[in-house]
């Protein structure tokens, strides 16, 4: 397995499975921060993992930032959280 310092170089020259890797490394230590980070460089995996953690929380104000930040994928849970909201 790549180290951390490598998967960065590789993601820095563009590639995009090693942004994957490193989106798949700060899931897994809970490093919200870096998720947003990658997020921010593109990784559109990295808005997956995050919207995923706020439709477990619930946290529409987190799914708005994701939808801001051109996650389709936050965008949708969003809506279907408050259209099922309304339903309630």
């Amino acid at each position: 397995m790549a180290d951390y310092d490598t998967l960065r170089a590789l993601a820095d020259e563009g590639n995009e499975t090693a942004l994957d890797r490193l989106a798949d490394l700060a899931d897994g230590c809970g490093d919200l921060a870096q998720l947003s980070e990658l997020l921010d460089e593109g990784s559109e995996y990295a808005g997956r993992l995050l919207t995923r953690r706020a439709v477990a929380n619930r946290d529409l104000r987190e799914l708005q930032r994701l939808s801001d930040a051109g996650s389709s994928d936050a965008e949708a849970e969003l809506e279907r959280l408050l259209r099922a909201g309304r339903e309630s």
